[in-house]
């Protein structure tokens, strides 16, 4: 009777120490949580955003449609929806690299799922093993071979506690198939929404590509009718000016807010580098032909083409920026201040990446190259101001005023 009793002990001892070696692995293998769909939803959410943004803006485009005289104001809506789908492109691919991070965390989780399921099972395995090679020493064996009442509570106790524990294997070998089934579920569904997302992302951009196509058709329709092209020409020259005067006053404001602060008004005086990596000048500053009877003829800066939607702007030179905005002359234009005087000016960007009051350095990206604004085409439109008079990017003195210019070539138009 005291070899059975001892016997039971030494199997309820067992099966404690079985769990808690269980309970200590399963701990162990918990990975943290790195992405949710909270995350994706947050997205979808921004998306939906978007879409309501971009039905607005429609609704403004198709009121425009038939108003010729309105192409400036068309223009200037079509560059916004193409900043609108350029963000919901944005938006798409981030929800595909979620997607793609949950489905390798899932994939993670349920093969760690998967071996505590196969741990569990072992155990129940050896509990219904161990059963059956102690089938003499039953539940009811067990409690009468109590040698008093205090010895048979206590072998209740015991008893009690071993078969909350059997039961507590079996939950938590349903739980675990429970849970797997659900990490399969949500395997199936991010791999489908990934490839639901990465339909939209080439049917966006595809859309994209229209837009922008008829965003440049929309300025060179204006050459259409001679009354109309001169009389956008002459308010968006205007508006370049009054924004060319404004920038002037704002470096002034700079300088002198320097100086009174004891703060050094010059960033590295004299050096420019190119503001792209292309080098195909396609019109130069000064008196030229109207470029698709829209541009300026005599234009204010430098223009540089070969750069199509997704080239990077760089900053010439070190300063503070003391513009980043968008007008319907310019479209998405950066002004940098490099002391008295000094400025460049970086117009018809794709987007902009600064932000006024930013100190940027000599070679920071400052912007992507596009075709905002009066532009029939993408390109950057460079400016370069000193001692407050705008002067010639290519050449200004006796020597080329570029650090990186050579073997740039000229073209006949913008």
């Amino acid at each position: 009777m005291k070899k059975a009793g001892r016997r039971f002990y030494r199997i309820f001892r067992a099966v404690f120490a079985a769990a808690l070696a269980l309970a200590i692995t399963g701990a162990n293998l918990a990975p943290a949580a790195a992405v949710t769909w909270a995350d994706v939803n947050e997205l979808k959410d921004e998306a939906n955003g978007l879409d309501a943004e971009k039905k607005e803006l429609q609704a403004k485009l198709d009121a425009l449609a038939d108003d010729k005289s309105q192409a400036v104001a068309r223009k200037e809506l079509l560059d916004q929806q193409i900043a609108n789908t350029e963000a919901q492109i944005a938006n798409t691919q981030a929800q595909i690299d979620r997607y793609a991070a949950l489905i390798t965390q899932t994939e993670a989780e349920l093969v760690e799922a998967e071996e505590r399921e196969a741990a569990q099972y072992e155990l129940f395995c050896s509990r219904v093993r161990e059963m059956e090679k102690q089938d003499e020493v039953s539940y009811w064996a067990v409690l009468f071979r109590a040698s008093s009442f205090t010895d048979l509570l206590g072998r209740l106790d015991a008893i009690n506690e071993i078969m909350k524990y059997d039961q507590g294997v079996i939950d938590d070998l349903k739980a675990l198939q429970a849970e797997i089934e659900e990490k399969k579920a949500t395997l199936e569904s991010s791999k489908a929404e990934t490839e639901a997302a990465k339909a939209e992302l080439v049917s966006k951009e595809n859309e994209l590509n229209t837009q922008r196509s008829q965003a440049n058709a929309v300025i060179q329709q204006l050459s259409a009718n001679e009354n109309e092209t001169e009389a956008a020409l002459a308010d968006l020259e205007a508006e370049q000016d009054a924004l060319w005067a404004e920038a002037q006053r704002l470096s002034d404001q700079l300088v002198a807010q320097q100086a009174a602060n004891g703060q050094s008004t010059e960033s590295n005086p004299g050096g420019y580098i190119w503001p792209v990596n292309s080098r195909y000048i396609t019109s130069t500053m000064g008196g030229r032909n109207s470029p698709g009877g829209i541009g300026s003829t005599n234009h204010k800066g430098t223009d540089i083409g070969r750069v199509g939607y997704t080239s990077s702007i760089y900053a010439a030179k070190s300063g503070t920026v003391i513009v980043s905005q968008y007008s319907s002359s310019y479209g998405n234009y950066v002004v940098i201040s490099h002391g008295s005087g000094n400025t460049t000016l970086y117009a018809h960007m794709s987007s902009r990446k600064v932000e006024v009051g930013q100190y940027v350095n000599q070679g920071d990206v400052i912007g992507i190259t596009g075709s905002t604004g009066n532009s029939t085409g993408p390109h950057l439109h460079f400016e370069v101001t000193e001692n407050g008079v705008r002067v010639n990017p290519l050449s200004h003195g006796a020597e080329p005023r570029m650090g990186y210019l050579s073997g740039y070539t000229l073209s006949g138009s913008a």
